[in-house]
């Protein structure tokens, strides 16, 4: 791998063990930056980065702050949030493009990494729809059919539902197998995860 042009991922996590866990997993494939609390991670940040993986649950900064920084810095990055905190409404209101719940996979973790990578290529109003949908499934993991009756959810719905005219015109100026492809993707993340949130509560894992 060439370390001068290869991306950059950022990886935070108070855990450190899991923080160089996931650090050996990807750094063969991409130039990986460790953080182990969210005064790191901003002190690492820079134009420089192309995608975090961010734990939430972190003492003295979270990884919700961290998070609201790097969009308030108007960073060029995409960012994901990889965590043990299961998804509530409050995410609605976030900026993360996509969101995993611990325990993930060395797979796992390169796939968010190569979806991330390509959507920085996409006009502005393609990552926001993005970013709206994969809410939708995770809410719609964690809470089925209930989540539709939610005020939140519904606006984020409206939301989805006011991009897609100008996302399907957008889309058009690339290719529609892929932009089909990453939705499916999504959903099915979506799905899957709906499975493994019931698989968790028949089996009583504690996570």
């Amino acid at each position: 791998m060439d370390r001068e042009t290869s991306p950059v991922v950022l990886v935070v996590d108070d855990e450190r063990d899991l923080a160089d866990l996931f650090t050996a997993w990807l750094s063969d494939d991409y130039t990986v930056r460790t953080a182990y609390s969210g005064q790191e991670a901003l002190d690492s940040l820079d134009d420089a980065i192309d995608v975090v993986l961010l734990d939430r649950r972190m003492p003295d900064l979270s990884g919700d702050a961290v998070l609201s920084e790097v969009r308030e810095r108007d960073l060029d990055c995409r960012v994901a949030m990889v965590t043990a905190v299961d998804p509530d409404f409050d995410i609605v209101e976030m900026g993360f493009d996509a969101y995993l719940t611990k325990p993930v996979t060395n797979d796992d973790l390169h796939d968010v990494v190569e979806t991330l990578l390509t959507r920085k290529h996409h006009d502005t109003a393609v990552q926001q729809y993005f970013q709206l949908v994969t809410k939708r499934a995770a809410l719609d993991a964690q809470y089925g059919d209930d989540a539709a009756d939610d005020p939140q959810y519904e606006a984020l719905q409206a939301e989805i539902d006011s991009l897609e005219r100008e996302v399907e015109t957008l889309a058009s100026e690339f290719d529609e197998d892929d932009f089909e492809v990453e939705l499916h993707r999504i959903e099915q993340d979506g799905v899957d995860a709906g499975r493994e949130a019931d698989a968790d509560v028949d089996g009583g894992t504690d996570r």
